[in-house]
């Protein structure tokens, strides 16, 4: 991962509703892994456009791919095959590329996307994370423990992924009350902290207003970290019950907001360029259009 010593960086956008939009089914509990089931080629072929875009990170369509979301489908054996398939996609979009851009495999939340409440304790959480860290880090540059609503879950994610040896990060989903704090209510220094012993190298946020995000800067360039940064949603808000038993994350539950056009979403990051960032991107309802015009517009001279 020699390319990520020299800081800021460029990282994809959001996989679910780019999906959609060209057209893939999106069922309510496996989203990620009917796309890895009945249209492979358009995993890879987003993967190709990101990194066409001029993204340095692409980041494996593994979100929720996890026994227990695999098993309400009745297809929880295919577990290992699904998630080293994503990691195939990915690495197979970059090769053609004959690019360097490195990929990342996510840690994503077990028991739903933005809800402290339902995370579980560390002993019952960290032997999953463990157990799709060994199967998935060999195939990857960096591991990346994403959305996670607590320090709590965020430690469970870190502590199996800094096992591995693989550079770590840790990003974490905002409050929708654009405080800067977790949706658990913590601060960032209180995530951070938590994660004290662990050699992790980047703390972001994402999956949460860029407003959100833009209040967490001070915080997150505050610990010292080599690499720190977001990368918004474009979501309208996300309800405080929500949960995926009901809807996915593309469901109509989450409307997009009609002022975070590439250019508006744009102006968002270049604030978080100024206050330090040195990883930025896109996450849900971002396109390839967005990651393009961070490109062009604060990318174009490093």
């Amino acid at each position: 991962m020699d390319q990520l010593l020299d800081p800021p960086l460029l990282l994809d956008g959001g996989m679910g509703r780019e999906l959609r939009f060209r057209g893939v089914e999106i069922p309510e509990t496996i989203w990620s892994a009917n796309a890895l089931l009945v249209a492979p080629d358009i995993v890879r072929q987003i993967h190709a456009d990101y990194i066409a875009a001029g993204a340095d990170v692409i980041t494996t369509n593994t979100y929720g791919v996890i026994r227990a979301d695999l098993a309400k489908a009745g297809i929880a054996e295919r577990f290992a095959e699904l998630n080293l398939l994503a990691c195939q996609l990915a690495n197979k979009a970059r090769h053609a590329a004959g690019s360097p851009r490195d990929d990342c495999w996510f840690f994503a939340p077990l028991r739903g996307s933005y809800r402290p409440d339902l995370v579980g304790d560390f002993a019952d959480i960290e032997p999953l994370y463990a157990e799709q860290a060994a199967l998935l880090a060999p195939h990857v540059d960096l591991l990346l423990c994403e959305t996670m609503s607590s320090a709590g879950e965020s430690r469970a994610a870190a502590v199996a992924a800094c096992r591995t040896g693989k550079p770590v990060w840790v990003s974490w989903t905002l409050h929708e009350d654009r405080s800067g704090h977790l949706r658990s209510g913590e601060t960032i220094g209180q995530a951070v902290r938590a994660l004290a012993d662990l050699p992790v190298s980047g703390f972001l946020v994402n999956c949460c207003a860029p407003e959100s995000i833009t209040n967490a800067m001070h915080e997150l360039k505050a610990t010292g970290a080599s690499y720190v940064g977001g990368y918004a949603n474009t979501f309208q808000p996300v309800p405080t019950n929500w949960t995926l038993d009901g809807a996915s994350e593309t469901d109509g539950l989450l409307g997009l907001r009609d002022d975070l056009t590439p250019l508006q979403y744009c102006a968002h990051a270049q604030q978080w360029l100024q206050a330090g960032a040195t990883v930025i991107g896109g996450c849900c309802g971002t396109r390839p259009a967005h990651i393009a015009q961070l490109k062009k517009s604060l990318f174009a001279c490093t």
